[in-house]
């Protein structure tokens, strides 16, 4: 059985096939579209999916879609009918997208791909429930999912009942732990839906020094976990806003204006609300763990990508073990909800897997072989030479041990907003430049921003900890989720230091300060041979050379960009930063031996800054 599961019109839209329970592949449609976070139905990436099953659309037995677009209108339709005679202009605009697209959904999937079938429809958070448990190691656990909306549930609770999803309580829009944390993304200047990352990686540079404010003013939180916001601080259930003037008040400011100077009052909020979610997360975790009993928690929704949040919830939460969804967002709803109709329909009964999860690596995504990267190049007259693998190694490390940045285009694509070994940005860890310049020169973006090491999975816990906890042997964060702490071996803070916000940069006395953030924490990817072979090697010709096994590990786009997807997305990168070398499968490029690249137009206004 062939299923293909869509999430498509908010945004992240995604494609994933299913054979039998199987994932054969993901992808999300910004990838070729070039469009960050491209809404749009999702052409692209479902004829990717089919073309890797080797079918057309004649073979898939049933579609899915992530969430019920009826359901969705009815809660859009009652909250403006509510605030009446408020957001009037809001409500035209949003009445245009639902009138022409969101609500024929149906007639839009059997239109754009010739399909005669059945279309399924999967509640919003049930799809984000079921992309957590169902490609998980686990064949019984306790489910949290939260986000900024799906139908009405913003926050919902289940647990598994053999192969079947329970949903236990709920939290309804508009109280959203999410678009609460979205409110402070945009009033502190960054973009909402995509800038929430950005916000996290502020928070060490200030100190909670609102969090009574949040938990006096805008939200109510009961002891299990429960929450509401106060509506009045709020703009975002019929404006074109987050946030109003009494939030404005309340700090003292209006909205940072993006762009320009971040302050340290932007330091301090996002400092603020980032520990607060961490307190509802735990108070959450805990609540539901009395309820269900269960030994194993799966997270998904956009709060699951807040790995900050994560790490603390891994060490001081209830539960043994998590796992989270590495597409936590919507793009991930596209494979709960095949996931959702496979375990209803076939009665089949969730298995073990053989490796770490059934999600494979998140490397569900396309994958260019050798020789077609090779046409590429000569067609081109790109000049590239090719190696054995072990001297291939050997001269990549050695070039990273000089602090050369590398392009690394090699294997199939990830699934989600991390990059994790296929396409990715490259350095020293050990680089006390290299944090400043790849930020600047490379991603041209923010320069308090922090880099994820990539470790080799059994060097993990010589390198790393959560909360002072030495990492178990058998410990594994292969998709970039978690934020631990450097080593205190590996590491000196100096707790005596005057320097205040960005200044803290010049605080940190670390052997692999490229990626240990101001607090001497680092968001971790453990790389692991089963799953990532050639990255796992290079890991370790670079140990053998420096006697370290840490690596940057960055999204191999620019600011405003998606992840590169193909050979072409990859050179055109390479050639408009100051990266050093590309890799290409088993091809190396030298910008010193590039040809002149010319540009047809202004590129950097192709995309917007986010």
């Amino acid at each position: 059985m062939y299923i293909l599961g869509i999430s498509a019109f908010y945004h992240d839209s995604a494609a994933c096939l299913l054979k039998n329970g199987e994932i054969i592949a993901a992808a999300q449609e910004e990838r070729f579209t070039r469009k960050k976070h491209d809404q749009a139905f999702p052409l692209n990436a479902i004829n990717f999916c089919l073309k890797e099953a080797g079918i057309e659309i004649d073979k898939v037995d049933q579609v899915t879609y992530y969430e019920k677009p009826k359901i969705k209108f009815e809660r859009i339709i009652k909250t403006y009918l509510s605030e009446v005679p408020n957001g009037f202009a809001s409500f035209l605009r949003a009445m245009r997208l639902w009138i022409f697209d969101k609500l024929w959904i149906k007639r839009i999937i059997r239109k754009e791909l010739m399909y005669k079938g059945g279309v399924y429809f999967c509640g919003h958070h049930e799809s984000h429930a079921a992309s957590a448990f169902y490609p998980s190691p686990y064949t019984s656990s306790a489910i949290l999912v939260m986000d900024g909306v799906g139908e009405w549930d913003t926050t919902s609770l289940w647990q598994t009942k053999g192969s079947k999803l329970e949903k236990i309580s709920s939290i309804r829009f508009p109280h959203s732990l999410g678009l609460l944390y979205s409110a402070f993304t945009y009033y502190t200047g960054f973009r909402v839906n995509s800038g929430e990352y950005k916000l996290m990686g502020l928070a060490p540079y200030g100190k909670p020094i609102y969090k009574d404010i949040i938990y006096d003013k805008l939200v109510d939180v009961k002891e299990d976990g429960s929450f509401k916001l106060d509506m009045k601080y709020f703009n975002y259930t019929t404006g074109f806003t987050m946030t109003n003037n009494h939030f404005n008040a309340l700090f003292n400011r209006p909205p940072r204006t993006p762009e320009t100077e971040i302050t340290q009052l932007d330091m301090d909020l996002a400092a603020s609300i980032q520990v607060v979610t961490e307190e509802i997360v735990l108070k959450i975790a805990q609540h539901l763990h009395q309820k269900t009993h269960h030994t194993n928690l799966c997270l998904a929704g956009g709060v699951a990508l807040n790995c900050v949040s994560n790490g603390k919830l891994l060490m001081n939460g209830p539960f043994e073990n998590i796992w989270i969804q590495p597409a936590a967002g919507d793009a991930g709803g596209a494979l709960g909800s095949a996931y959702h109709y496979w375990y209803k329909s076939s009665g089949e009964q969730k298995t073990l897997p053989t490796g770490m999860d059934h999600q494979k690596g998140s490397l569900l995504g396309t994958n260019y072989l050798n020789e077609e990267i090779e046409l590429y190049l000569e067609e081109n007259e790109i000049p590239f030479e090719q190696l054995d693998k072990t001297a291939f190694n050997e001269k990549l490390a050695r070039l990273l041990e000089e602090e050369n940045v590398i392009g690394w285009f090699n294997g199939k694509m990830e699934f989600g907003p991390r990059a994790l070994g296929s396409r990715s940005i490259i350095g020293d860890s050990r680089s006390v430049k290299m944090q400043r310049q790849m930020n600047l020169k490379i991603k041209f973006r923010e320069s308090f921003r922090p880099f994820a090491p990539i470790v080799l999975a059994e060097k993990a816990k010589d390198w790393f900890n959560f909360s002072g906890k030495e990492l178990d042997k058998n410990f594994n964060s292969p998709y970039m989720l978690l934020v631990g702490e450097v080593n205190s071996s590996q590491i000196k803070l100096n707790s005596e230091s005057k320097h205040q916000g960005f200044e803290r940069l010049e605080n940190i006395d670390s052997l692999i300060p490229a990626v240990t953030h101001v607090n001497g924490s680092a968001r971790l990817q453990t790389v692991h041979s089963e799953t990532n072979k050639d990255l796992y090697s290079l890991l370790q010709a670079f140990e053998e050379r420096t006697k370290c096994p840490v690596l940057i590990n960055t999204s191999f786009n620019v600011r405003g960009e998606p992840i590169v997807e193909s050979p072409e997305d990859a050179y055109r990168c390479f050639m408009r930063t100051d990266m050093d070398y590309l890799v290409l499968g088993n091809k190396l490029l030298d910008k010193k031996n590039q040809p002149p690249f010319v540009e047809s137009k202004d590129w950097q206004k192709e995309f917007k800054l986010d």
